[in-house]
């Protein structure tokens, strides 16, 4: 009954791609599930639970600059620009904009393919609001 949500949006915070995975599943198995499909951007804003090394690489080789701070037990401080982190709000907003609908608010289906099923809905629908 535990799921996590990953996605990518625009600058408008429109949904662009979702990603459904088990409640304690890694945030990188999201981040490479979607790494493939990101658009042409020139960053990427994430959080904390995106910090790999790996993640970072595969940014740069799509010539996208990560803005993504780095975990509090590296070793090695990861610079990022925080002024335009603070941007990262967007992708907040999109999601409590999915929550504004009760379905996926309150997770009553208990299938994932149901529940992802309304949320794509839920996303279709903000997009083109």
């Amino acid at each position: 009954m535990n799921t996590k949500l990953h996605a990518v949006c625009d600058s408008h915070g429109r949904p662009i791609d979702l990603f459904l995975t088990a409640g304690p599943v890694s945030d990188y198995i999201g981040a490479r599930a979607l790494v493939g499909g990101l658009p042409d951007v020139k960053w990427l804003l994430g959080d904390r639970g995106y910090d790999a090394d790996w993640f970072r690489e595969a940014l740069q080789d799509k010539k996208i600059r990560p803005c993504i701070p780095g975990r509090t037990k590296r070793k090695t401080p990861v610079p990022y620009d925080k002024r335009r982190y603070k941007r990262r709000n967007r992708i907040e907003i999109m999601f409590g904009r999915l929550k504004d609908w009760r379905r996926v608010a309150t997770r009553y289906d208990r299938c994932p393919k149901t529940f992802f099923s309304a949320i794509a809905l839920a996303a279709t629908v903000i997009f083109w609001l």
